[in-house]
């Protein structure tokens, strides 16, 4: 198999880019760009590393971020796994990405920009659950924020195929194959859901 590992033999590829891709970014929220992101619940955060890149679900049952200012948005790092690889890579790596989603749109607002992780009390506060707080918050400085055409969303139905889960592999089997059966497991699926309950926040 061939590779394109130079640039101009790319762009002869693809050509010129249209006009509305490129007259779409903006460098901070906009009035339009802020009313969607602040209706997504749901966003990708994508890092980088000197162990290479990462990508993350970040979810919450409002909306996802806060906007501190119009070129800046907080998130906060609820309950998770405790592996911190996007944090890792932040504090070593300010780049980041943030691909924003709402349910039933067939469209995604793409956010590039720089970070760092906060764990200062009062920006913890903004996001206080009762007597939940977040450990940290991801402070995100936009660089560019842009829409991405639909055709992605299209192609894949994503809203409108119904449920296609039926079958796959659960976490608990996909543990317990790769440490032959020490951890996982049925069990580990059955308890998960009581479990997570308890630590969404």
């Amino acid at each position: 198999m061939r590779f394109i590992e130079d640039l101009d033999e790319l762009h002869l590829l693809y050509g010129t880019p249209g006009e509305t891709s490129l007259r779409k970014v903006a460098n901070k929220l906009t009035p339009e760009y802020r009313n969607w992101i602040l209706r997504s619940r749901f966003c990708i955060l994508t890092t980088v590393g000197p162990e290479g890149t990462d990508g993350t679900p970040r979810g919450d049952d409002g909306p996802v971020v806060t906007e501190l200012d119009p070129g800046t948005l907080a998130l906060p790092d609820w309950h998770g796994n405790n592996r911190i690889d996007s944090l890792r890579n932040i504090v070593r790596d300010p780049r980041v990405s943030l691909l924003f989603m709402v349910h039933g749109s067939n469209n995604v607002v793409r956010i590039n920009g720089e970070a760092r992780v906060s764990a200062d009390t009062e920006v913890i506060k903004k996001f206080a659950r009762g007597r939940n707080l977040p450990r940290s918050v991801i402070v995100v400085k936009i660089a560019e924020v842009y829409g991405q055409c639909a055709r992605a969303l299209v192609r894949s139905r994503l809203w409108g195929s119904g449920d296609e889960s039926e079958g796959l592999p659960t976490i608990g089997q996909i543990l317990s194959s790769l440490t032959d059966g020490q951890v996982g497991g049925q069990s580990y699926d059955e308890e998960w859901a009581g479990r997570a309950a308890k630590s969404l926040w």
